[in-house]
């Protein structure tokens, strides 16, 4: 079980799962781009439901959820926004600054496509959520979302380098509200507004 695991062991199991989900990543990329021709195709399914059938022969029971090391230190590695091993995640590093603002610096690639060369829009809604949320979390105490309140200023283009930036606004008890938008080098393409709830 992870939660026995020391910290100290983190890097060596983040040095296999990594770079496998980095592959991973990669081929949902290729898939979707690919214009190979169908025996080309036919034998790379074969090849990945083969590599398939081998990493299956033991998986945990249902998600990885957040697990922790022997010390405490928590891995939300299967995340969609910032998980290690999810190859659906983009995935997001969350900067915090000494003032409360929290950023992120993200590209977003074919995986991520709503209207043809734009992110959907549920995805920015995605992002946004995990970056206002992520200015309410405290050490052993995450917040949930309670609303989220999207403004689409125009669209935001795939490939292009993004940044997520986020604030608190104000805390009423156990509310936090916070405000963040998505930029890309042109200025502002959607902004937010969010209640973030520490869970009695």
């Amino acid at each position: 079980m992870l939660s026995t695991m020391a910290a100290s062991e983190l890097a060596a199991l983040r040095a296999v799962y990594e770079p496998l989900t980095q592959s991973v990543r990669k081929l949902i990329d290729v898939t979707i781009r690919t214009q190979a021709d169908a025996a080309t195709a036919t034998a790379a399914k074969d090849a990945i439901d083969r590599v398939t059938d081998e990493l299956g022969t033991t998986l945990l029971e249902g998600s990885f959820g957040v697990q922790h090391t022997s010390d405490g230190q928590p891995m939300v590695w299967g995340n969609v926004v910032m998980g290690l091993r999810n190859p659906a995640a983009p995935p997001l590093i969350v900067h915090h600054e000494p003032d409360g603002r929290v950023w992120s610096d993200v590209v977003l690639g074919a995986a991520y496509e709503g209207p043809a060369g734009h992110v959907h829009g549920g995805v920015c809604a995605m992002l946004l959520d995990h970056v206002l949320g992520a200015t309410a979390h405290k050490p052993g105490q995450p917040a949930v979302t309670g609303t989220l309140t999207t403004r689409y200023r125009r669209g935001t283009r795939l490939g292009c380098p993004l940044r997520l930036e986020a604030h608190v606004d104000r805390v009423e008890g156990v509310k936090t509200f916070a405000v963040g938008r998505i930029t890309d080098p042109e200025g502002v393409t959607v902004e937010a507004d969010g209640i973030f709830i520490h869970p009695r």
